[in-house]
Order: C-alpha cells, then sequence, then structure tokens
C-alpha cells in the first residue's frame, strides 16, 4: 500500500512540477507572478479533450497540439499584456485575475460547467510486486521526469536557454551584450504554457476536465515555488517532489485534509527555517 501511495504521490508530484515550473521561469525573466498560469493548465486539459474527444484526433498527437495550442496563448499574452508590466508585481496581478475570469467564462461558453474525461494514453492497470496503479499516473511520472530533464537540457546547453538564465541574473546586463530580451520572454512564456498544458492533460486523464481546474493547479504551484524558492528551477522540483509525496502517502493512513495540513505546515516550518525557501534566489 505504501508502494501505491509514492507512485500516486509521484505522479502529482511531476504534475506540480511542471506548473510551478512555468510560474518560475516567468518569475526568473520577467519578475512577475503570472497568477492565471492555472489557467494556462486549463485550457491545456480543455484542448486535449477538444482535439481527442470532439475532433477525433489520437491522444499523443492531441497533447502535443494542445501544447503548441496554449504556448501560442502565452506568447500572444505576454506580447499585448504582461511585457509592459515587467517587474510589476500589482498592475500583473490585476491583469492575471481579469485573464482568470475571462478564460473561466470562455471555458464555460464553450464546453460547460461539467466534468469531462480525457480517454486515456495506455488503458488498464499496472500490477507489479502487489502495487496496482492506473497506467495514467505511470505515465505522469514518465513524462514529467522527461520534461523536466529536457527542460535542464534545453537551459544548460542551448544559446536560448543561456540567454534566460543571464536575464535571469541581470537583465540590464544581459541587454547590453545583445541579448533580445523581449523575445526571450516570449518564449519563457511558451515554454511555461506548454508544460502547465501537458500538466493539465495529464492530470485530466488521470481525474477529469473542469472550467475551475486552473484553481486548484496554481494554488499547487505557488504552494511549490514557496517551499523550494521563488525563481529556482531545482527548487520546484524538490518541492513539488515533497508536496507530490504527502498528497500521495499521507491519505493512505489519515485523511486528505490532514495531508493539507501537513503540506502547508511542512512550507511554514521550512519558511522559518529557510525564509527565500530551500534553495530560492538570493
Amino acid at each position: 500500500m505504501l508502494s501505491q501511495g509514492i507512485i500516486n504521490g509521484l505522479s502529482a508530484g511531476f504534475i506540480y512540477i511542471l506548473v510551478a515550473l512555468g510560474v518560475t521561469l516567468v518569475f526568473g525573466i520577467m519578475r512577475i507572478i503570472q497568477l492565471a498560469h492555472g489557467e494556462m493548465y486549463m485550457l491545456g486539459a480543455h484542448a486535449v479533450y477538444f482535439f481527442c474527444v470532439v475532433l477525433g484526433i489520437n491522444v499523443p498527437a492531441s497533447f502535443f497540439i494542445a501544447a503548441g495550442s496554449t504556448a501560442l496563448v502565452g506568447m500572444i499574452i505576454e506580447r499585448f499584456l504582461l511585457r509592459r508590466f515587467r517587474g510589476a508585481i500589482e498592475p500583473s496581478v490585476i491583469v492575471a485575475i481579469g485573464l482568470i475570469l475571462l478564460f473561466q467564462t470562455i471555458a464555460v461558453v464553450a464546453f460547460g460547467s461539467n466534468e469531462k474525461t480525457i480517454p486515456r494514453l495506455i488503458p488498464g492497470i499496472l500490477s507489479a510486486w502487489g502495487i496496482r496503479i492506473s497506467w495514467d499516473r505511470v505515465l505522469a511520472v514518465i513524462v514529467g521526469g522527461v520534461l523536466v530533464f529536457a527542460l535542464y537540457l534545453f537551459i544548460r546547453s542551448t544559446k536560448i536557454g543561456q540567454a534566460m538564465v543571464a536575464i535571469s541574473q541581470d537583465r540590464d546586463a544581459a541587454a547590453l551584450q545583445g541579448i533580445n530580451v523581449n523575445r526571450i520572454s516570449s518564449i519563457t512564456m511558451a515554454i511555461g504554457s506548454a508544460l502547465a498544458a501537458v500538466a493539465g492533460g495529464l492530470m485530466g486523464s488521470i481525474f477529469s476536465v473542469e472550467p475551475f481546474m486552473g484553481s486548484f493547479a496554481i494554488s499547487k504551484g505557488l504552494a511549490v515555488i514557496i517551499l523550494g524558492g521563488l525563481g529556482s528551477i531545482p527548487g520546484a522540483v524538490v518541492g513539488g517532489l515533497i508536496l507530490g509525496l504527502i498528497d500521495g502517502v499521507v491519505p493512505l493512513y489519515y485523511s486528505t485534509t490532514v495531508a493539507y495540513i501537513i503540506g502547508f505546515a511542512s512550507i511554514i516550518i521550512i519558511l522559518i527555517i529557510r525564509p527565500k525557501g530551500l534553495m530560492g534566489l538570493e
């Protein structure tokens, strides 16, 4: 039973990580907290549903198209709404609230408020060593792990990734070196939105899709980056795994409410010991 709880926790943890990575990437480049990032998660989940169920496209292709479509939406938001507010927390929060209400309304009008399901990528249950777990959860761990590793390689090994690092450290100095800050900001928003879309699709295949699912996603994403440290990609990974394992293991012995209490108590304890989180930027 414990092993099954750990797998459940890892699957949830990697979904939290994918959401949190988008928030922390945008903060690192633009110095704003993208509170509407949960709606990229929600839009991505609905996009997977639309392409797969409504249009009849196969599930893997639906994920790719949904990620690309949501990335495009993210780039449009960055270009026309968020770019002018780089480094300005208060105006960006107001814009984010407006976007949350807008996207939730669009989703309700377009898809209805009822819960919908995304077909499983691999139907059936994995049974091994006394563990019975759906393949969707196993895939969430695999896909999440692959995307996190791919992002690590992208940032470390490409010119765009190195430009992202340079801007996150000193935007003005990066601009003086010839780095196109606007272009990198747009690419960062696209990457974060695509990761959120994949996370939404994975969660939708495990549970369901509905217009207000973004609120849960952003709450978990913010909890992860507060625990791991705002602006730190390794911190987002560590924080997501910690909260995911708490959410997966604790309900086996207590209730989901107790898991939430333990999760947020852990955040408070970490912040008392390390106010910037486990790996937060100074």
